[in-house]
């Protein structure tokens, strides 16, 4: 089997029973959250059977697990009233993540605000890294849009990894390159990859993802493969040369989702 084939795909869906959504999709790989992803409410499983049961089930069907925090975290802001609660709720999930066994508990760079100096936000994320008990590894992904953001530039990124390479538990803290997010956010897929390793010296997950808008819209609109924005044969080298496993957030189900997985295997 080569490399490519080997390469494992899966999607985002549904945190009902995430254990049939990979068998609908034939995936050895799902993503979802735990709870409402635009609420400071703590995780929330409905997996019947709960944290324990849900661990087992994946095991026993050879189906790993990856959790993706609420995308109000944002632990590099210097508002307290966001940080705070931020770091507090970033903790659940990572105990939440551990507790059903994830692999990986993404969580998005997040922002300061347009007055403040960078730097802050770099320091602000060395200082959650710090006071987290990271039981999980801590994926950080790449985002689309704001001027201010933590990792939508690529020395933004490595403003970031500097600052956490001091903290405790930086070895947990890896990288999740999203293809729509750097498309959209300005960076040539051409050379992302190698861009991303020579920063972080990892790529750890790939959420591969068509894009509804231009390059550097700073939009963050996904698009099924062939549908958006995306030179395909672009989507696919990123995709071989990341080598992590893959993580499919484009819209649609079970049907749209295998389509797409036959879309990128051909391509690989």
């Amino acid at each position: 089997m080569s490399e490519t084939s080997a390469l494992r795909i899966g999607a985002h869906v549904d945190q009902t029973d995430p254990i049939a959504e990979a068998r609908a999709r034939q995936a050895p790989l799902v993503q979802f959250f735990l709870g409402n992803p635009q609420s400071y409410k703590g995780p929330v499983l409905a997996y019947e059977g709960g944290p324990a049961q849900l661990r087992a089930d994946a095991e026993a069907a050879g189906v790993d697990l990856y959790v993706h925090a609420p995308y109000l975290i944002n632990v590099a802001t210097t508002n307290n009233r966001q940080r705070i609660p931020s770091r507090k709720l970033l903790q659940q999930h990572v105990d939440a993540a551990a507790e059903i066994g994830a692999k990986g508990l993404i969580v998005h760079g997040g922002h300061v605000t347009d007055d403040d100096d960078p730097a802050k936000g770099f320091d602000n994320w060395r200082k959650a890294v710090d006071a987290t008990d990271l039981k999980v590894p801590l994926l950080i992904e790449n985002t689309a849009g704001g001027t201010n953001a933590m990792t939508r530039y690529l020395d933004r990124i490595a403003g970031v990894w500097d600052a956490i390479g001091s903290a405790e538990g930086a070895d947990q803290v890896g990288f999740c390159l999203d293809t729509c997010h750097a498309h959209a956010g300005g960076n040539p897929l051409e050379t992302i990859v190698d861009d991303v390793l020579k920063i972080t010296g990892r790529i750890d997950l790939v959420h591969c993802n068509d894009s509804r808008d231009d390059f550097d819209s700073g939009a963050d609109r996904h698009a099924n493969f062939g549908a958006g924005r995306i030179d395909p044969d672009l989507l696919a080298a990123v995709v071989r040369d990341a080598g992590a496993p893959v993580v499919c957030e484009t819209p649609g189900g079970a049907e749209e989702h295998l389509a797409d997985f036959a879309w990128l295997r051909e391509r690989l």
